[in-house]
Parts: structure tokens; C-alpha cells; sequence
């Protein structure tokens, strides 16, 4: 069984441990705890991890957001990967902070990543885990929220999500998204 787990991001020194790189993030820190390393490849940094039987392809694109799908879907057909076997961790300010969301597919809801994604493989059906960030940012100032960095009372609740989101990969992997769903969906991490 081999699955793809791609964390959505920018890259570029000035735009790590943002909100919107959450994605890479949780990538990182899974393939951290599972003793795998980057390496550079072709629109993606990509590690291999080997863990219960169960191969993971880690790629955190290299394409910027917008372009997401591309990174994605070379991925998918270079490892010959089902869509329902490929996961996508992003953030999501429609979500609160206390919240992770695991879903079997759903629309992009205005996330340029998850828009690419759609628009490259042509279906919206494709699991996804959604990093709550929340929306506490005046009228007209998303962008900025977004590509700012975490405030220093939100840093221990986003370890910790991070920490469950690692589990999610691996429950997603070894128990199916149905069971991954029922384990995350309703739990609430408190600030």
C-alpha cells in the first residue's frame, strides 16, 4: 500500500512556520518522526518513509500555492497513486484554531492549494486534512494573517494539533478515513 501525503505551503525562508505553511509543517514533523530525510526532486521536496507494511511518499511542493496541483499530480502518476490514497494537509481559516477537519473530498472553499489541486486531477474528491487557523484578522487584512506567523499564545495548541495530525496520517494509512475521521473530527484542542 503506498499513499501520498503532500503538506501545501510556499517555500522561501520568509514564509516558514507561517499559518499558510502548516502543511509543510505537519509533513516535516512526520517524516521527523519517522526518521526520513528531504531531499530535492522534481517540483517537490520529497521523502520516503516505511512504516507497518506501508509506503509514504512525503512531498512538500515546490511550485508555490497557486500551482499546487502540478507538484501533486506529477507525484500521483510517477508513483502510480489512487486518489484516494493521497492526502493533503493545508490550513483553513474557516476552521478555528481548536479544530482539525478530515474530509473524503469537499470544494476548495477559496484556497488557491486545494483550487489547483481540483482544477489539475478534475475531481474535488480527494482526502484532505484541514488545519483550522482561524480568522482573527480585520476586514481585508486574510492575506497578512495568513502569511504571518503564529502568535505566541497559539504555539503550544498548534504543537499539539501538529502532533495529532502526524497520527491522523498514520491512522488514514493503517485504519482507513473513516476510522481517522471518527478519532479527530470532534476534538477540540484548547488554547
Amino acid at each position: 500500500m503506498k499513499f501520498l501525503i503532500a503538506g501545501l505551503g510556499n517555500i522561501g525562508d520568509e514564509y516558514a512556520h507561517t499559518r499558510h505553511n502548516i502543511g509543510f509543517d505537519v509533513v516535516m514533523a512526520f517524516v521527523q518522526k519517522h526518521g526520513g530525510m528531504f531531499t530535492q526532486s522534481r517540483l517537490a521536496y520529497k521523502a520516503e518513509i516505511k512504516w507497518k507494511g506501508k509506503s509514504f511518499i512525503c512531498i512538500c511542493p515546490t511550485t508555490y500555492m497557486n500551482l499546487s496541483g502540478k507538484s501533486v499530480k506529477y507525484w500521483m502518476d510517477k508513483e502510480k497513486i489512487k486518489v484516494e490514497q493521497v492526502l493533503v494537509i493545508t490550513d483553513d481559516v474557516a476552521i478555528p484554531i481548536t479544530k482539525l477537519r478530515l474530509r473524503t473530498g469537499g470544494s476548495p472553499g477559496g484556497h488557491n492549494g486545494l483550487k489547483s489541486i481540483t482544477e489539475v486531477l478534475e475531481v474535488s474528491d480527494f482526502p484532505r486534512l484541514r488545519f483550522g487557523i482561524g480568522d482573527d484578522y480585520p476586514k481585508g487584512m486574510q492575506s497578512d494573517f495568513v502569511l504571518g506567523k503564529w502568535k505566541k499564545e497559539e504555539e503550544a495548541i498548534v504543537k499539539a494539533k501538529i502532533d495529532k495530525s502526524v497520527e491522523v496520517i498514520e491512522s488514514f494509512a493503517t485504519q482507513g478515513i473513516t476510522a481517522a475521521m471518527n478519532a479527530v473530527n470532534n476534538q477540540v484542542f484548547s488554547l
